[in-house]
């Protein structure tokens, strides 16, 4: 097998440590920080083995204090270093929401270009059993800090490749990783694999709905369009791959094929980042839809604690089935 063609197989949260790990292996002002991702490794395991092959000079264990964690890396950023900072959860946003919204997102404007801020942000989210304080997918609230970029991979070899090249990037990115999908296995192609920020992918052709999906929802779509061929519904699945850069040519040019949309999200439907993209596609588009736009997404309460209770808020294939169903 050529090296062109070649792959691993790689949990998502493993394509994330690699990719840590080839980009501090080709560019030593790559550092890694935050709250046990040193010693611990990472509650999810993504920074294992780290600080062994790279000192604690450049994998950094930091106190309890998210505005600390962003705020220093913001600066580290503006003097010539790329860090990449991780929150434990996308939850705590929050705290760190002066230096993410107004500093990271905002300083290479305000400056007039004098500097860039080559930071990566990486924040846990979605549905894992932790509580509403922990449990939210946050990345739409980001989508008025013009600036930062928002990127959300959906399966192992996105995650590798969207990392890395979100590490090369001279703006800050907001790196979303839906927490239960760190288990997820998936091929991942072996060499310098890179995924260009700004660039969706089609996960599944087809001719009659396009679902646009993503995060965990990709997955999810996928098993219903599966299931929806064998009803004669072909669908397509468009994974953005974050919310910017969006990929509007894509997106467009796949809702002008099938005239029907679904979109597809973890995060609450009110305020969530499927009106934004409704939106566009009605602007952009609207002589290509043959039926409304239907939106697919959690309720519009506090995610609960119990997994037993998430499992009637949170959407899942089924209630993307049921969208597409409902489409005319």
């Amino acid at each position: 097998m050529s090296q062109a063609t070649a792959t691993r197989t790689l949990t998502f949260s493993q394509a994330i440590r690699e990719a840590l790990r080839e980009e501090m292996e080709r560019d030593d002002r790559v550092f890694v920080w935050g709250e046990d991702v040193a010693v611990y490794g990472g509650i999810y395991g993504a920074t294992a083995g780290l600080l062994e092959q790279f000192g604690p000079g450049r994998v950094i264990d930091t106190p309890i204090s998210e505005t600390m964690i962003v705020g220093a890396a913001v600066g580290a950023a503006i003097t010539g270093l790329r860090p990449v900072a991780e929150l434990q959860s996308s939850g705590y946003f929050g705290i760190a929401m002066d230096e993410i919204y107004h500093k990271a997102a905002r300083w290479r404007y305000m400056h007039g270009g004098v500097f860039t801020v080559p930071l990566v942000i990486r924040l846990p989210e979605g549905a894992k059993g932790a509580g509403p304080e922990h449990d939210v997918s946050p990345e739409a609230l980001f989508l008025s800090a013009s600036g930062a970029y928002v990127v959300i991979p959906s399966d192992p070899a996105d995650a590798l490749g969207l990392m890395k090249s979100s590490i090369r990037d001279d703006n800050p990115v907001l790196f979303f990783e839906h927490a239960g999908l760190y288990a997820h296995r998936g091929e991942v192609p072996a060499g310098d694999h890179l995924v260009p920020l700004g660039e969706a992918a089609v996960k599944r052709e087809g001719s009659d709905v396009t679902v646009i999906a993503w995060s965990r929802m990709v997955g999810e779509s996928l098993r219903a369009a599966a299931q929806l061929e064998a009803e004669g519904i072909d669908v397509e699945v468009v994974d953005p791959r974050g919310l910017r850069p969006l990929d509007l040519d894509t997106i467009l040019e796949s809702v002008a094929k099938t005239g029907r949309v679904v979109i597809a999200h973890e995060a609450p439907k009110t305020g969530g980042a499927g009106g934004e993209v409704a939106a566009i596609i009605a602007e952009e588009a609207l002589e290509y839809l043959e039926s409304p736009i239907i939106r697919v997404a959690s309720a519009d309460v506090p995610i609960p604690q119990s997994r037993y209770l998430q499992q009637f808020l949170i959407p899942t294939a089924a209630s993307v089935t049921e969208a597409v169903r409902r489409l005319d």
